[in-house]
């Protein structure tokens, strides 16, 4: 089959999204990626930005520099920029709370509007469309029509399954229970969720835990594929640890969903000498109930990507305890830098480390088992050591490289038989 034209749709950037076009690209098969906003910084248009004042022009330049995306190959990005400046605006100038918006509201009015525009002017002349969650409602049931080739991503486990954990998290710490935020689906939007795995021919994943997502409801095995992420090698080393003070790093938003209460109170329970917890992410438990632990870690909000490689570089083991992740590329950094892990089999940890080998993987919720490998880090340093050296190994195996060939590959498969059977 010669030079396929497959569009490849995302709300943002993301490292995935972006690597996906690019396999498209290399294998001479993509057509253009569709988005809201792809901020290239060289392009004529943004230099209109120096004629604003230099408050706002700062202000501007930041949110964009986030939504950077070149283009891959030279292959065309459209974008539908509107929707997502309004959200933007009213989210950073507070209207959104003062008004009936909510920004998860915000946030899924984006999709639509996407999903929507894609559906109505960007099928024609396409083998395949390849679209993630929440993005592929509107644009399957018009592409189904056609013909075209539904492929569909997955980056996080179905709703059902983590709507289930996060109940049972509910029901356990209720005071916790107001900022769940996916017990609280509204049902139209689990109707297009619920919409978008009907319609899909294939569903792409990242982990085994999102894949038993898709098999515990009734999803066909061979109608997924997973492909794991690649580890940033290029952009993440390993650097010199500043000191010799124990280190246990967490990076990602702290909340219930993450795990981090529990390795708080792991952490509590311990009382290591000459050791220290970081927190890196925004604060996103019930106001004041982080202030409880102020004396025993360091919360940091918010720190710019480029800087995390120093906050890795510092950490003696990193600890990702979450309940329900598609994949926590946070991971993959961690390792890129030498650092070995703690974490669950519900965040892809089995899909990239050998237990005892490049890190640990434990049971979600059981404070007695992080606090077992935390002192089993703490006493064994040279062991420790040994296993961040084995970590960015695996991280140089699971590079993006690896996973654009394997992506595809299977897509150009898929488009071979899809064609077979027209």
């Amino acid at each position: 089959m010669s030079n396929p034209n497959i569009s490849l749709i995302h709300q943002i950037n993301p490292s995935f999204a972006q690597n996906a076009a690019l396999a498209f690209a290399e294998a001479n098969f993509l057509k253009e990626v569709i988005t809201p906003v792809a901020y290239n910084p060289q392009a004529p248009v943004w230099q209109y930005l120096n004629l604003l004042p230099k408050q706002l022009r700062t202000f501007i330049s930041n949110e964009l520099s986030r939504r950077t995306w070149l283009s891959p190959h030279g292959v065309p990005i459209k974008t539908y920029p509107w929707q997502e400046i309004i959200r933007i605006f009213l989210l950073r100038t507070n209207l959104a709370n003062s008004s009936f918006f909510k920004h998860i509201d915000l946030v899924a009015w984006v999709y639509v509007c996407l999903d929507n525009h894609v559906a109505n002017h960007h099928l024609r002349g396409l083998d395949s469309v390849y679209t993630y969650e929440d993005l592929a409602a509107t644009t399957f049931d018009k592409a189904k029509q056609q013909g075209i080739l539904c492929l569909y991503d997955l980056p996080i486990p179905y709703y059902q399954m983590t709507g289930n954990i996060m109940r049972q998290e509910a029901e356990l710490f209720p005071e916790l229970a107001p900022v769940i935020q996916s017990i609280r689906e509204p049902a139209w939007k689990i109707e297009r969720k619920q919409r978008e795995i009907e319609l899909a021919d294939h569903i792409f994943v990242a982990s085994s835990i999102t894949k038993k997502s898709l098999l515990e409801i009734g999803i066909q095995e061979e109608k997924i594929t997973v492909i794991p992420y690649g580890a940033p090698v290029d952009y993440f080393h390993p650097q010199p640890k500043p000191d010799n003070c124990f280190r246990a790093l967490f990076v990602g938003r702290v909340s219930p969903r993450k795990g981090a209460h529990y390795l708080l109170q792991a952490w509590q329970d311990l009382k290591l000498a000459n050791a220290e917890l970081v927190l890196v992410g925004q604060n996103l438990f019930p106001t004041g109930w982080l202030e409880q632990y102020e004396n025993i870690c360091r919360h940091v909000p918010s720190v710019p990507h480029f800087l995390l490689n120093q906050y890795y570089s510092s950490a003696s083991v990193f600890v990702f305890p979450s309940l329900i992740e598609g994949f926590a590329l946070v991971l993959l950094e961690a390792m890129a830098c030498g650092i070995p892990i703690i974490t669950t089999p519900n965040t892809a940890g089995p899909d990239i480390i050998t237990d005892g080998v490049e890190g640990f993987i434990i049971p979600i919720r059981d404070v007695e088992a992080l606090k077992d490998k935390l002192k089993w880090c703490y006493s064994h340093p040279q062991e420790l050591a040994e296993m961040g050296r084995a970590a960015r190994r695996k991280a140089e195996e699971l590079n993006w490289g690896l996973y654009r060939q394997r992506l595809a590959n299977k897509v150009q498969s898929l488009l071979s038989i899809h064609k077979t059977y027209e």
